[in-house]
């Protein structure tokens, strides 16, 4: 079997990585028109940061794992084609802001039936609202030259930062394709595939349109969690309560349970609130006003909540930051990651620069080109936003520190340093809940964390 996978992201290339190294007979080839991004995998520095990704990487490429630039070549080799190119909201037109962009999609879709020169099974990987896989297949029928091809659902539930154990040990693997015997006969080759190391009662299959609907409501699920903890979060700090210990009481409950119950300055990266606001497009566009005005809550709760904490640190650096340095430690959305999309770092640092602070900004894994580019648009400038090359720079003469990513390495900073090159009184803004505040507070700091009791 020879397997091609078009797009070279955060999704495809660690998907096609694992496979080529669990299934050393399959060729698998992962293509993208992104020249510096194919080189990128080619190198020895990855385009993507992941735990352990480099190993599986170095271990099957070459053998049977390649990257190219070939796209037309690639389809037409493969018997298998998975689709993994970006779904970003759109941001014009009929649903712009919510609905899902899939010119890339529709783009792929045309290529697969240009260039096949047989009959394939395609299978989509991107995040996708429902009834996509009809939209690919009204246009490879079309303009396929009577080929016939089956389409398959296959959505990726990978945490960024834990992507290589979940593709080696994932909870499950969801395949949906169509109920007919050619579809049933799809299915079960992609099920093969996977059975090659994952528990066959671990795989599910079912129709396109659960599995395609079953993405985005895992993440709305997941994102609905943390939107919820951390609204609870400002009723702590109000009544003096601790978050923790309250995430503790009730995940101890088997009907709720202690995952995603962690309170944080809120929730990133490239799918909660792009899936939330992609499934609200759909409820309203199937007549559903008050299951969409639901779900929307749970991004404006996320969106409320990193401006709450942008205001506090305003409001306890006595009512101004004008020319004050703020440090933030960390940008990327979570740890163990160079993903910064939809960071909370990104509309904290805008928030602080817009009353005029001077935003220092360390982070071990993002560059500095992709930090500016985030937080201030691409080629803009602003003399305020500076960038560290270590922790204990961006403190220095800081008036507040403020924890944004929960980086293992900033639970092991000296703080008695940092403290001595603070002006005083030195504040520290924890938005991870990974600090312990009696300690800061015994060193000298007036240190605040997300949901605790205040000293």
């Amino acid at each position: 079997m020879k397997i091609c996978c078009i797009g070279a992201g955060y999704v495809g290339g660690p998907t096609m990585a694992m496979i080529a190294l669990k299934c050393p007979d399959i060729q698998v080839t992962v293509v993208d028109m992104n020249a510096s991004r194919i080189a990128a995998w080619n190198s020895d520095t990855l385009p993507i940061y992941e735990p352990g990704l480099d190993e599986v990487v170095r271990t099957a490429r070459g053998r049977n794992l390649f990257f190219s630039t070939n796209i037309n070549d690639a389809i037409k080799a493969a018997d298998m084609i998975f689709v993994s190119v970006n779904t970003p909201t759109k941001t014009y037109g009929v649903g712009a802001g919510r609905a899902a962009d899939l010119c890339y999609i529709e783009s792929v879709a045309r290529s697969i039936a240009e260039h096949a020169t047989g009959e394939k099974i395609i299978v989509e990987k991107s995040t996708i609202p429902v009834k996509t896989a009809d939209a690919i297949r009204t246009i490879l029928n079309a303009s396929s030259n009577g080929l016939k091809f089956q389409v398959l659902s296959n959505p990726e539930f990978l945490a960024e930062g834990t992507a290589v154990a979940d593709l080696t040990n994932p909870d499950r693997v969801l395949i949906g394709g169509e109920r007919t015997p050619e579809g049933e006969k799809a299915m079960a080759t992609l099920v093969d595939v996977y059975a090659r190391w994952i528990s066959r009662d671990r795989i599910i299959t079912t129709n396109l349109w659960s599995s395609e609907l079953s993405k985005l409501v895992a993440n709305a699920f997941l994102a609905q969690r943390i939107s919820s903890i951390n609204s609870i979060s400002a009723l702590c700090e109000a009544t003096g309560a601790d978050v923790d210990e309250v995430a503790n009481a009730i995940g101890k409950d088997s009907r709720i349970g202690p995952k995603f119950l962690k309170s944080s300055v809120g929730f990133g990266g490239s799918c909660f609130q792009k899936d939330i606001l992609n499934l609200t497009y759909l409820c309203e566009s199937f007549g559903l006003p008050e299951v969409a005005a639901y779900w929307t809550q749970v991004v404006s709760m996320n969106d409320w909540q990193k401006a709450r904490f942008a205001a506090r640190i305003v409001k306890q650096l006595f009512n101004t930051v004008t020319n004050k340095k703020i440090a933030v430690l960390g940008f990327a959305f979570k740890k163990d990651t160079n993903d910064t999309r939809e960071a909370a770092a990104i509309q904290v640092c805008r928030d602080l620069l817009a009353e005029h602070a001077n935003v220092c900004v360390y982070d071990p894994k993002v560059s500095a080109e992709e930090i500016a580019e985030s937080t201030l648009g691409k080629g803009q400038k602003n003399p305020r936003l500076s960038v560290a090359s270590d922790a204990y720079a961006a403190c220095a003469n800081a008036h507040a520190i403020a924890i944004l990513t929960e980086w293992d390495e900033f639970k092991g900073l000296d703080f008695e340093r940092i403290f001595a090159v603070m002006p005083k009184p030195a504040f520290v803004f924890d938005g991870r809940n990974i600090l312990d505040l009696a300690e800061l507070r015994r060193i000298g700091f007036t240190a605040f964390g997300i949901g605790k009791p205040s000293a």
